[in-house]
């Protein structure tokens, strides 16, 4: 991992130099064109008015003189206060680069702090996000069986393309996070030994919480993972299930994905 970040000038708090505004002046450099260097950066003919408007209010000096019409849509050329301006942002940018170079090179990505952060960071719609460490990747011509262990040392299998495993960079000892949804997570008041699904995970319930159709169900693990299971209110009250009972958590290996 590193830091990646872009540099924002501000006059009176109001940003007037962003990136894309200075990739926008360099084009008009280059085509005298507003509509050509517009098409290159690549944004709207009339977002880059506007941003020369901007630019132009927002500094002491006129940046970009502009004239409208024409075969190319108004022509333009920037000032020799806009090319100095251009000069000065390209040395800020970077000095930028090598503070980001050298956060990067002082900061420990391992540290739990900063790997909680990236892993906040992560919005996705899936109820059930359990951090994991790969203890096996077998890979077929085409698919592969993530052999997973949990925080609460339950055993998960994934089943994934074997093009994710090269896509997400996979490897024996990584961390990463088991990711499924609610609504593919059955539940079962035994182990079902006859039963295919490859993930059986024993737990009990802490938390239920019933609507007109549906059940959510929480379930505790080895008190360090908590897994949801939504089933219909119908299956819960045929299971009768209670809080503190000892269920199983059954999930099928094609229903977990994998994140990093």
């Amino acid at each position: 991992m590193e830091f990646v970040s872009s540099l924002t000038l501000l006059n009176a708090k109001t940003p007037f130099l962003l990136e894309k505004r200075i990739l926008l002046l360099k084009a008009i450099l280059e085509y005298g064109s507003i509509s050509k260097a517009a098409k290159s950066v690549p944004m709207s003919y009339k977002s880059a008015w506007d941003a020369i408007n901007s630019i132009n209010n927002l500094c002491s000096q006129v940046v970009v003189t502009k004239e409208t019409g024409g075969i190319g849509g108004g022509g333009a050329s920037v000032t020799e206060y806009g090319k100095n301006l251009i000069k000065s942002y390209s040395i800020l940018q970077k000095e930028h680069e090598k503070f980001l170079e050298k956060l990067t090179k002082i900061t420990d990505f391992n540290s739990g702090n900063l790997k909680s952060l990236q892993r906040f960071s992560m919005q996705i719609s899936a109820r059930n996000q359990l951090l994991a460490r790969i203890e096996e990747i077998n890979i077929d011509k085409v698919n592969a069986n993530i052999i997973l262990r949990t925080k609460s040392n339950k055993r998960l299998v994934s089943s994934i393309s074997r093009n994710s495993v090269d896509n997400l960079l996979l490897e024996v000892g990584k961390e990463v996070i088991a990711v499924f949804k609610s609504n593919n997570v059955m539940i079962a008041t035994n182990e079902l030994k006859g039963f295919s699904a490859r993930n059986k995970i024993k737990g009990h319930i802490t938390k239920l919480t019933f609507s007109e159709v549906n059940c959510e169900v929480n379930v505790l693990v080895n008190d360090a993972d908590v897994i949801t299971s939504v089933i219909t209110s119908e299956s819960a009250k045929q299971l009768d299930l209670k809080i503190d009972q000892e269920i199983y958590a059954i999930i099928k290996s094609s229903d977990i994905m994998i994140g990093n």
